[in-house]
């Protein structure tokens, strides 16, 4: 079964990381990361910009295009994981695990319904 791992945070409080505070999550999290590539178990997993950069398509017809993701929330989707994992108990062991490494994310698990994998989009961060 496929599932979405969305990983959620305080959005304020990751961007007062020191560079080093930064790299040394990330280290924790693509050992976790890699060892789910070696196993088959991970699809796409993304780190997303800050929700300044963003903006959200909504209405009907063509829709209008607004600033922000405007979510009432404290935390913000600040990336996200495909997992395939046998069950949802295999994907919550795996959001804990993740969260050992970053324990004051927040993971949402869901069900994936439908996936269309994409093409390799690149190795680049503009």
């Amino acid at each position: 079964m496929l599932y979405a791992m969305l990983a959620y945070h305080v959005e304020g409080d990751v961007a007062a990381w020191s560079p080093e505070e930064d790299a040394a999550l990330m280290e924790g999290l693509l050992e976790v990361h890699d060892r789910l590539v070696r196993e088959g178990t991970v699809g796409p997993a993304a780190r997303l910009d800050g929700t300044a950069r963003a903006c959200t398509l909504r209405g009907p017809g063509a829709g209008v295009v607004i600033d922000g993701p405007f979510a009432e929330t404290k935390e913000q989707l600040l990336g996200l994981y495909v997992l395939d994992r046998p069950d949802l108990d295999a994907a919550i062991a795996t959001a804990r695990e993740l969260r050992r490494v970053n324990p004051t994310a927040v993971y949402e698990i869901r069900p994936i319904l439908l996936y269309i994998p994409g093409a390799q989009v690149g190795d680049r961060a503009d």
